[in-house]
């Protein structure tokens, strides 16, 4: 193994570390051992090459496939442009054989030939905007534009597609697994471009997807992935949230009516008005009821919501079995109809069966969405969302217990231990000293996690796994500080205070500018910009102002400019050098209290027993503290200071399982100690 890590590091012209080295060891052992484990890396410490040597080793000696699964279309282009080519390269010789990789996405990323060809017929989600010229206009020339594509991709993957298209424009031209008529009855099933993909991945040793696919595959009655023994699991951390989001079902009145019109031309009209005048009805309801979480199901919603799967149930029943003779353009409206009304059903079906008389035994969270655009008018339909309370018990039937799973990322311990994600994982809870030697907070938030209704049954699980933190190459207490402004008063709900916002603009001037500004909302984010833009001598941008990642384009090149903006900047920055040296974070960012899947969870936590706040909440902020000060070092060179402004850190009860979750930095409360720091790190880079 370590010949082989020598050997690849040289390829990609790195250097090898002993943290690295630990970890591909560690990979190893537990694909040959069967025991999972949980790796933790920091930045810089090349965990891409740490798990993928010994995944290539095992898939060519085997002859096998390993899946590498990752939340970040950036990191997926990492692993197929750069790493796995040149890893292909340097390790034949050693290997003896030529390394196959492939990139599989879920089919809804790939453009149906079919689907172009034949049209597609009228999709729920198309809503009032399309009786706006305008929008119209732009939906036309973006749907043209893909047809032009269509004659010269040799792809169809919409990534590669640039510029990309709005949504809308998109779903004119591709279906989900469930609409796809399947290779054997489409005309162009041997030139699909989602086919094409899977019979490469298929063939290959490495394939790189997403953790949606992952989840897909295990939700689904069918296979999406290829056969497999391995999964390795990037980016970790965004494991539960992803499977949280594939597995969420909705249902609105717009919905249920385009569903039926669907169903129009195929069943007699009676069975298809009954479905319309269900969808009608569940939209009235819906306009009444109060938006937010359900823990009631109402009379009037639980007759509608049976009334909508009956009705659903009855079309299915009028349109009957496919019909292996049919004509391609009838049987792809056929499909695509039994797929919506087959979700209309189930997902009717679940809503109805979520309401359990207790707590603790509930396994889905139902919410109402009101969602509003900033003038007062509906962005889109009032829906009903059902979401599962805890995705545990899913990964660990269908992930952990069918083959080794290999989770990493640079943020997987919280409050000093990996317990409080593994326990989200469904992975049980560690054996012997590791787990006494976990903090105390760190093992409340992970045994309440571990009891709710989706855990169930794991103390008897065979299952066994492993956490290593190999640490990382940055010496962090002599890079960086953590600032917590103990002196500032607590964080209202009413806006950002003044004293907040004096404390920004020091904290900016003193830094010469350089900084990125991690706010809890975008409310927040835009407060700030507004009212500091015209008293800060350097520019400053906020997100939403233009394209995410041309602001932080802009932001890594002006090394005096400040970007302020909120959750998708606290993940996904990567700016190394002298135009990054303070991250501020205004508050402890804890889920919204009226978050349905998060206050869902933390209740029925609480329910069986747990600390529903350590388990849910604490946890949920400890890893994006994590993530957020993770901006700050991205280079051996970097230094700085993450800037903490919610004095809850240092004075609440839960503070120490917060600050354990975050880099060993040296930490101060000294305001002048912080600004004398920043302005001697601000004339060292004018150097």
């Amino acid at each position: 193994m370590d010949v082989l890590l020598a050997a690849a590091v040289e390829a990609v012209g790195g250097a090898e570390r002993p943290g690295q080295v630990e970890m591909a060891r560690a990979v190893a052992h537990a694909i040959d051992s069967g025991e999972h484990v949980a790796a933790q890396a920091g930045t810089g410490t090349g965990k891409s090459l740490a798990y993928l040597v010994p995944a290539i080793r095992h898939a060519i000696a085997e002859r096998t496939t390993v899946v590498v699964s990752t939340a970040t279309i950036a990191l997926q282009r990492q692993l197929v442009d750069r790493d796995l080519p040149r890893l292909a390269e340097a390790l034949r010789p050693l290997l003896g054989r030529e390394l196959k990789f492939a990139i599989l996405k879920g089919r809804r990323n790939y453009l149906c030939l079919h689907r172009v060809q034949t049209g597609a017929p009228e999709d729920p989600d198309d809503g009032p905007g399309l009786f706006d010229p305008q929008a119209l206009s732009t939906l036309g020339r973006q749907v043209k534009r893909l047809n032009e594509w269509a004659e010269t991709t040799t792809t169809g993957d919409r990534d590669e597609l640039v510029p990309g298209v709005g949504e809308q424009a998109w779903r004119q031209v591709a279906v989900t697994a469930r609409e796809c008529l399947g290779a054997a009855r489409c005309p162009q099933g041997t030139e699909c471009f989602a086919e094409l993909a899977r019979a490469e991945a298929g063939e290959a040793h490495i394939v790189v997807t997403n953790h949606a696919l992952l989840a897909i595959d295990a939700l689904e009655e069918f296979q999406v992935l290829p056969e497999h023994d391995v999964v390795i699991v990037d980016e970790a951390h965004e494991l539960v949230d992803r499977v949280t989001s594939v597995a969420t079902g909705d249902l609105s009145g717009p919905g249920v009516e385009a569903a039926a019109r669907r169903c129009n031309r195929l069943v007699e009209e009676g069975v298809s008005v009954r479905l319309a005048e269900a969808g009608e009805a569940l939209g009235m309801i819906l306009e009444d009821l109060p938006a937010g979480r359900m823990d009631v199901l109402s009379p009037a919603l639980g007759t509608t919501l049976a009334v909508v799967r009956d009705a659903a149930h009855a079309c299915l029943t009028a349109i009957g079995p496919e019909k292996k003779d049919a004509d391609p353009a009838d049987a792809g409206a056929r499909k695509a109809a039994r797929s919506a009304l087959e979700e209309l059903h189930d997902t009717a079906v679940r809503m109805l069966e979520s309401f359990q008389p207790e707590i603790a035994a509930r396994f889905d969270v139902v919410w109402l969405d009101k969602p509003f655009a900033q003038d007062g008018r509906p962005k889109r339909p009032n829906a009903l969302y059902v979401a599962p309370i805890g995705v545990g018990g899913l990964l660990r039937t269908t992930l952990f217990e069918q083959r080794t799973a290999v989770l990493t990322s640079a943020t997987l311990t919280l409050g000093g231990s990996f317990e409080p994600l593994a326990r989200q994982w469904g992975l049980p809870p560690l054996d012997g000293a590791a787990a006494r030697d976990a903090p105390r907070d760190a093992r409340t938030a992970a045994e309440g996690l571990g009891r709710t209704a989706t855990e169930d049954g794991d103390q008897n699980s065979k299952i066994t796994w492993s956490g290593l933190d190999v640490g990382s190459p940055f010496d962090h207490p002599k890079a960086g500080i953590l600032y917590v402004a103990r002196h500032l008063p607590q964080p209202g709900r009413d806006g950002l205070p003044d004293a907040y916002l004096t404390e920004i603009t020091e904290l900016i001037e003193a830094a010469g500018g350089r900084t990125l500004g991690l706010f809890s909302s975008m409310r927040a984010a835009r407060q700030a910009a507004d009212e500091l833009k015209d008293h800060l001598s350097h520019p400053l941008l906020c997100q939403g102002e233009d394209s995410t990642s041309l602001l932080v384009k802009r932001f890594a090149e002006e090394e005096r400019t400040c970007l302020f903006g909120t959750l998708s900047l606290w993940q996904g920055v990567d700016v190394p050098g002298p135009a990054l040296q303070l991250v501020i974070m205004d508050r402890i960012p804890f889920p919204r209290p009226d978050d349905p899947v998060q206050s869902a969870r933390q209740r029925a936590v609480a329910a069986r027993g747990g600390n529903g706040f350590m388990s849910v909440a604490a946890t949920h902020a400890a890893l994006l503290l994590a993530q957020g000060a993770g901006r700050l070092l991205r280079s051996m060179e970097d230094r700085g200071v993450v800037a903490i402004l919610d004095p809850r850190l240092a004075t609440a009860r839960y503070g120490g399982f917060l600050k354990n979750s975050l880099p060993p930095f040296w930490a101060t409360t000294d305001p002048q100690v912080v600004r004398g720091a920043l302005r001697r790190l601000d004339a060292a880079a004018d150097a």
